[in-house]
């Protein structure tokens, strides 16, 4: 079971399942959400995420269509984002996690719009724009399949 919670701690939540890919993300978005070179992420499924105190506290913001950022009111962490497109998946923001059992980051995304302040000196795979989307939301590919087919 992973744990995270905001800086003041009004808001917890629990995942009971595993991160997916973490990746860091340069895109101008998550550089201003973050006040930092990046922001780091990993996707886990909605189902297994839980808001375990502070829901009330919790604030969402649209920061482009269909893709939402949510924080705490209080304190102003950032603790996840969701997607209209992919409900099925919460992308965590690893900073509120109180261990992040065991990942490691896999890959920096949207490289091409990074600061041009910050350096990065590692050899993970880089991405200039948006990556594979098995890399943010692992199994949307089938899900999404799977969704068109019931549709039809």
């Amino acid at each position: 079971m992973l744990k995270g919670r905001c800086l003041c701690g009004k808001v917890r939540y629990e995942i009971n399942g595993v991160l997916g890919p973490v990746v860091m993300c340069h895109c101008s978005i998550c550089r201003r959400v973050t006040g930092s070179a990046f922001a780091t992420n990993a996707s886990v499924e909605a189902r297994a995420f839980r808001i375990v105190s502070g829901e009330k506290s919790i604030r969402s913001f649209e920061s482009s269509k269909g893709q939402f950022r949510h924080f705490c009111k209080r304190c102003g962490s950032p603790l996840y984002g969701s997607s209209k497109s992919f409900p099925y998946v919460v992308r965590v923001r690893l900073g509120s996690l109180e261990d992040a059992g065991g990942a490691r980051p896999a890959a920096h995304i949207w490289h091409g719009s990074k600061s041009e302040w910050f350096e990065i000196t590692d050899t993970l795979n880089r991405y200039d724009k948006e990556p594979p989307m098995e890399l943010l939301m692992p199994g949307a590919a089938s899900k999404s399949a799977k969704k068109k087919k019931n549709q039809k």
